[in-house]
């Protein structure tokens, strides 16, 4: 840090299994990736290069290569997975992540539909090849699933060899463990937490509202994700209470004025 503050709370530090922040990457040029890393970097554990936008963008293998350089996973999102799937390529799909030297990948069920025993199924074969997230939601706001299943099915997942699994909102904050206006599903959010260990779900939080949410819930690490570049450094004030909306979480009341 540039200079002494007393407390602070502590975060993890880096290379880090909790407390970690996944970004997503939605198109950024490979400039805008090495300005974003050049202050960023400390605080970024995972990159996700959005839904299916590694297909279409121009010098892939240059800016996947760019963040390896720092040291950081980078995944392809989970609707490029199920583009595959459902598509027949999944074979492809392997070969892909093996070509771009890719070690994390999602598995998803967002956009198509996938029995949980053959999602499962994927989620132990891709184990071979590297680390896996695995998703749990749909991108659909009209399918709502109760929180038992929820539980089952990130219960199931995890025995399968996710390493995280992921709790769906979307790009937008607006669906899964969120209402259609961006308020978390608090009653749903806290019932998976008696069953599934905090450190390993990734809250899809792109909204500041729902990254407070999760940060006076379970803390300064908290695992976010979905967050954009551009928020990274008033994420990582926030997460310490040097915001106004964290400013007095973690201060000791008898220390202070």
């Amino acid at each position: 840090m540039n200079f002494n503050l007393s407390q602070i709370p502590e975060r993890k530090t880096k290379p880090r299994n909790s407390g970690i922040t996944m970004v997503m990457d939605k198109g950024l040029s490979i400039e805008e990736a090495k300005n974003f890393l050049s202050i960023s970097y400390p605080y970024v554990d995972i990159v996700k290069l959005g839904f299916g936008t590694s297909f279409v963008t121009p010098r892939l293998r240059e800016k996947i290569e760019l963040y390896q350089s720092y040291d950081l996973p980078v995944y392809f999102g989970g609707t490029l997975f199920e583009a595959f799937l459902i598509r027949n390529q999944f074979q492809d799909y392997i070969n892909v992540c093996k070509d771009y030297n890719i070690s994390y990948m999602e598995v998803s069920d967002g956009s198509i539909t996938i029995p949980h025993a053959e999602k499962c199924g994927y989620i132990e074969k891709l184990t071979k090849h590297g680390v896996v997230l695995s998703e749990v939601g749909s991108k659909d706001a009209e399918h709502i699933i109760p929180p038992y299943k929820w539980i089952e099915l990130m219960k199931s997942e995890l025995n399968a060899g996710s390493e995280y699994v992921i709790a769906e909102a979307r790009e937008a904050g607006n669906v899964g463990i969120y209402r259609g206006t961006g308020e978390v599903r608090e009653g749903l959010v806290q019932e998976i937490l008696t069953q599934i260990p905090e450190e390993k779900i990734i809250w899809e939080a792109p909204q500041k509202a729902q990254q407070l949410y999760f940060i006076e819930l379970l803390g300064c690490n908290a695992n976010l994700g979905n967050i954009a570049p551009t928020e990274m450094i008033a994420l990582e004030a926030m997460r310490i209470g040097l915001r106004g909306d964290t400013f007095h979480l973690f201060l000791n009341k008898d220390d202070v004025e």
